[in-house]
């Protein structure tokens, strides 16, 4: 049916076949396309003028395999193409398709929101190491959201999985606040922090800040490294200056060769100083501009995760900060190429 002239296929027969049926009868292997809605209208036309499967095979170019079954499954008493394509469609639409968002996959989804607070984000790039056909961050949110609205019964356990977004609960803050930081003595604005600090350069420029528990008591004291974003966790007990800034010299003195700490203006700080004696520089960031120590602000958001607000931290045991910590340290981060702060704080 074919010839090869200087490179290019023409045929002999047939000449309004389509040219991609032609390179697939020239190619090794088996290769298959479905009956298109004009094959079977010329299938229905070539009945009529009463030529025989073998022929009408032979002018569509299809195997008589292929029309024979076609003419049996469709209508061996009258066929017609009208009727084909439509039964063709039904048995498409109800075939069994391959489902790519499985139950395993979205057991392994609701595992790592609900254990180890990972984003979506998080979750689709680690997911991926381990199924290439892992989907993306847009639908697993997607998937979260629809989840919460369902009304199906087989949905009922997954419509929680919403509250442990980070944003999931935000509330916007009105009105304006008396200013009750009061003075902090010798106190450096972060402007004046070394280059080297700002560019995240070196390990040991720590940034610092507080978290409060329920009715504003106090909770957790949260350190991090700017560098790597190792983090450090303490239980607070008390905000008084004293206990904080020990506190706090001690994770120095745990972690060695801390250059900076840089603080917000709350008055637990007002003992900045103690740091200066080991050679520490102390900075502190203007008011209302949390968004200055945005590392650990970020890092704060995740604890969140583990300790919503209206936590009461004189119920939460060392061992669960602890293991908090653990989870934090241990997180891939996409800065790192999904890298831990733990390994990069290593090497």
């Amino acid at each position: 049916m074919f010839k090869l002239i200087k490179g290019n296929i023409s045929h002999l027969a047939s000449e309004d076949v389509p040219l991609n049926l032609q390179l697939s009868c020239m190619t090794k292997g088996k290769t298959f396309t479905h009956l298109s809605k004009e094959e079977r209208i010329r299938i229905e036309v070539l009945l009529n003028e009463g030529l025989s499967l073998s022929s009408i095979a032979r002018t569509l170019i299809r195997p008589v395999s292929t029309i024979s079954r076609e003419v049996r499954r469709n209508g061996a008493r009258q066929y017609l193409a009208t009727t084909a394509q439509y039964f063709n469609a039904k048995r498409h639409r109800q075939k069994r398709k391959h489902t790519v968002f499985d139950l395993e996959m979205k057991r392994f989804i609701t595992k790592q929101l609900r254990v180890k607070k990972w984003s979506p984000e998080l979750i689709s790039a680690l997911g991926r190491q381990w199924r290439d056909d892992f989907i993306s961050h847009e639908w697993i949110y997607q998937w979260i959201w629809s989840m919460k609205f369902s009304q199906c019964k087989a949905d009922k356990k997954h419509q929680s999985l919403f509250k442990y977004l980070r944003h999931a609960s935000r509330k916007r803050k009105r009105g304006r606040k008396r200013n009750m930081r009061g003075n902090i003595i010798g106190r450096k604005w972060i402007e004046q922090r070394p280059k080297l600090a700002n560019d995240r350069k070196r390990k040991g420029d720590m940034e610092a800040d507080i978290i409060l528990g329920k009715d504003r008591k106090p909770g957790l004291l949260v350190a991090l490294d700017r560098r790597t974003r190792k983090t450090w966790i303490r239980k607070l007990p008390t905000k008084d200056a004293t206990y904080v800034m020990k506190q706090v010299v001690d994770i120095c003195s745990e972690i060695g060769d801390v250059k900076t700490v840089t603080f917000d203006n709350d008055q637990s700080f007002a003992q900045h100083y103690q740091l200066n004696k080991m050679g520490i520089r102390t900075f502190f960031t203007h008011p209302y501009s949390s968004q200055e120590k945005g590392s650990v602000e970020n890092r704060i958001g995740i604890i969140r995760m583990f300790f919503p607000k209206q936590t009461d931290f004189s119920q939460v045991k060392h061992q669960q900060i602890k293991h908090v910590q653990k989870l934090i340290n241990e997180r891939p981060l996409r800065m790192f190429n999904y890298r831990s702060p733990n390994e990069i704080h290593i090497s």
